[in-house]
């Protein structure tokens, strides 16, 4: 039976999910952390060792969750994810696709640069500038959220209304992400797009207890019909913009009623999503990604015991 790698340090719902569709479909999948990998570049066996696969390689890699760590260690995470695609193994977002996302500058950049809408940001490298920054937003009549530059599930985020919220911006080891508060009107909610292969294939609406509306930090969620296709079209768009093969898109409508791309997301959780949605997600992300796999032959053969 070929092999899949899931590369995870808490499979657990999605991990389970994963591994279950991949089974129905003819396919083992393991779990299996980028901190046990390592290079061996002694010319002896697959370059890249990867527990649980011995002297092979596996047929394919679904990408669940990228470690923390100093700047080293995640470089090395990359390394590995590069190593695989260079090799012929299909990985799945690949390691560029995160990097795009996991650095929300970077999204924030790519988002602009093509034109697509998204609240006004700023990355500085001091705090100075940052409160210089934040200070005249204010004067502007905004409000400012500070992030990680890198994080998720809404962990860390920093809403500043008045100035002397600005003495708990939010930072990454000196670096900080601001960004222009959206409105959206009394209740509020935002919403998550699913896109896989440049298709939406689900969406949801997220009200939030707090201003904040992740579902890890307590959103409700809403069922989204695909009809909307302005919406549908934003999400495509972005996630075509980053490079990915499946994201999902966090939109937020404002108090005028239009559209703009708040963040995407390289390795979205999917549980909120799929308690409101009639498709499977784990059975559409395990199609997609053989299909991929597909397309290498040989390593899967590779990877099979």
């Amino acid at each position: 039976m070929p092999h899949i790698a899931i590369f995870t340090d808490d499979p657990g719902w999605h991990g389970a999910r994963l591994k279950r569709a991949f089974a129905a479909r003819g396919f083992d999948a393991c779990y299996v952390s980028l901190t046990e990998c390592r290079l061996n570049l002694d010319g002896n066996g697959p370059p890249i060792a990867i527990p649980g696969f011995a002297d092979r390689l596996p047929g394919g890699a679904f990408v669940r969750g990228i470690p923390g760590g100093s700047l080293e260690q995640v470089t090395f995470y990359l390394d590995i994810l590069h190593g695989l695609k260079l090799l012929g193994i299909p990985v799945y977002n690949d390691a560029r696709a995160i990097e795009r996302t996991v650095d929300k500058g970077m999204t924030s950049f790519l988002l602009r640069h093509s034109g697509l809408p998204t609240p006004p940001a700023w990355v500085v490298g001091n705090r100075e500038d940052a409160l210089a920054l934040a200070k005249r937003e204010m004067e502007n009549g905004h409000q400012i959220v500070s992030k990680p530059l890198f994080g998720s599930q809404g962990e860390g985020l920093q809403r500043h209304e008045k100035l002397e919220d600005l003495a708990f911006l939010a930072e990454s080891n000196g670096v900080y992400y601001l960004q222009r508060f959206v409105h959206c009107g009394e209740q509020s909610h935002d919403f998550r797009v699913f896109v896989i292969r440049g298709k939406t294939v689900a969406a949801m609406r997220r009200y939030g207890k707090t201003w904040l509306n992740n579902v890890a930090q307590g959103g409700r969620c809403e069922p989204v019909r695909l009809g909307d296709l302005l919406l549908c079209r934003l999400a495509e768009d972005a996630v075509k913009v980053v490079g990915m093969a499946y994201a999902g898109v966090d939109i937020i409508r404002d108090a005028q009623g239009r559209y703009t791309v708040i963040e995407v997301n390289s390795v979205p959780a999917w549980k909120g999503l799929q308690s409101v949605s009639e498709v499977i997600i784990a059975d559409l992300l395990a199609d997609d990604f053989l299909s991929l796999c597909a397309t290498h032959p040989s390593q899967t053969q590779a990877g099979a015991t």
